[in-house]
């Protein structure tokens, strides 16, 4: 029963307030022990103030920290990877506020990658995921941001779970596709709880600058459910979201919106319940010729093509991106290290965006 349960909580102003009384209508603590270990998973893909739309608000791990350690708890701990071509962890952990949390409760920061890996096989496919959350936690709360993917169109709970794989294996998600892998890493890795940080994510791009204020935390036991519910608020139908459907069919949880029982919090608070993603990504995926691109760097691409395109410039040409066009000569434009054989491309693992941005600048046949 408990599964079924959505809660969302209203406002802004005293988020570290919001997430403590969320866990209190939910009863978290009910369920455990103070001797289990307690494990946050974030997200800070990248040293970026939350305030950006990016990653998660710092405010909410104190929160959850203070009612835990109320309680008892002790064994704390926090747990992230970084974009895949972003090596320093340990700089967002700082930038993104999250050393000072850690150090007011004592909970421990480990860089996942840094951890040893396992491997776990999921309907016959084999996956690799890091030691820790796997084997060294009893309770392993996620807290995704609910945001824009130019992708996936929306990355919330099932997505945040790649900051618990190995940069290798995050490329060879998107060697696969990521719908099948995402869904797969979901039931190979027990979450037992998820806390959405929709205070105000990113509905343009992954990696923030286009904050919208959504001024809400949403909380609940099935990470299925919790992304469905996530998705409605954009705007999507649970087939929008390649994924959704997948981990259901794995057993991980239920898409059904109609039997979820939804508690809502401080409603006084409550300003509007739907939020339109801005289409600005899929509209620019349409001079772009992607091959197993990995986010990081096809999210570089779109963001600067926006802002080429603000400026009154686009293409005349198609990119081209992706691992696939590893070893591949080709006479069109490449972006990043995996179309070296272009003879126009420009290098990097990935490039930024004001890198592609100069590039494509700078050539003649960008109108």
């Amino acid at each position: 029963m408990e599964r079924k349960e959505i809660h969302v909580i209203y406002g802004r102003e005293d988020i570290a307030g919001m997430a403590q009384e969320l866990m209190e209508k939910m009863a978290v603590a009910d369920r455990l022990n103070p001797q289990m270990r307690i494990a946050l998973k974030p997200n800070f893909v990248i040293p970026s103030p939350a305030e950006k739309g990016a990653t998660t608000h710092p405010e909410i791990a104190d929160g959850i920290f203070r009612y835990f350690y109320d309680r008892g708890f002790r064994n704390l701990a926090i747990m992230e990877s970084s974009w895949a071509g972003q090596q320093n962890t340990e700089a967002a952990f700082r930038l993104c506020g999250f050393e000072a949390i850690a150090q007011k409760y004592g909970a421990r920061f480990y860089d996942l990658k840094r951890d040893p890996v396992l491997e776990r096989t999921v309907d016959g496919l084999s996956l690799h995921i890091c030691r820790r959350p796997l084997l060294e936690t009893d309770f392993l709360i996620n807290l995704p941001v609910l945001k824009a993917h130019c992708q996936t169109r929306m990355t919330c709970a099932l997505k945040n779970l790649k900051g618990c794989i190995p940069d290798s294996e995050k490329r060879r998600f998107h060697q696969l596709g990521l719908t099948r892998p995402i869904a797969c890493l979901a039931k190979a890795l027990p979450v037992h709880l998820t806390v959405v940080d929709a205070i105000c994510g990113d509905l343009t791009f992954e990696e923030g600058g286009h904050p919208v204020p959504m001024d809400r935390l949403i909380g609940g036991f099935d990470p299925v459910l919790v992304d469905s519910y996530g998705a409605s608020l954009l705007g999507f139908a649970v087939e929008d979201i390649s994924y959704l459907s997948p981990a259901e069919k794995l057993g991980v949880g239920s898409t059904d919106l109609s039997a979820a029982d939804l508690h809502e919090h401080r409603v006084e608070h409550r300003t509007r319940n739907l939020f339109r993603p801005n289409d600005a990504a899929h509209r620019l995926a349409k001079y772009i010729k992607a091959d197993s691109a990995c986010s990081v760097c096809y999210g570089s691409l779109i963001h600067a093509l926006q802002r080429l395109s603000e400026g009154g410039k686009k293409p005349t040409q198609t990119i081209c991106i992706g691992q696939g066009y590893r070893g591949r000569e080709e006479n069109g434009i490449g972006i990043g290290n995996c179309t070296a054989q272009f003879k126009t491309h420009l290098p990097g693992c990935p490039p930024s965006a004001k890198e592609i941005s100069d590039f494509l600048s700078s050539m003649p046949s960008y109108g």
